[in-house]
């Protein structure tokens, strides 16, 4: 396995051990997400994923049932993607 291939497979492990919250419903979210979509985004949409996961659980929350917005455009495409991703 060359370096490239590592260091995504590393980025990876990382994500899936972010996206472990508190709340079980969190966890489906992101983990479903994450597991069937997440190699589909692009490279700046992979990053906005990985910061979105910086949010505190009820933040995030609130964010991916749409009962607050961001004004962060880059996020609010992720989480645009994932709730249409978790409503299929």
């Amino acid at each position: 396995m060359n370096e490239k291939n590592q260091n995504k497979m590393n980025d990876l492990s990382r994500l899936k051990w972010a996206c472990r919250r508190g709340m079980l419903e969190l966890d489906l979210l992101l983990n479903n997400f994450l597991d069937n979509d997440f190699a589909k985004l692009s490279d700046e949409e992979q990053q906005s994923f990985a910061e979105l996961l910086s949010f505190p659980d009820p933040e995030l929350f609130a964010l991916l049932l749409g009962q607050v917005e961001t004004q962060n455009q880059k996020l609010t495409s992720i989480i645009t993607k994932i709730r249409k991703y978790n409503r299929a």
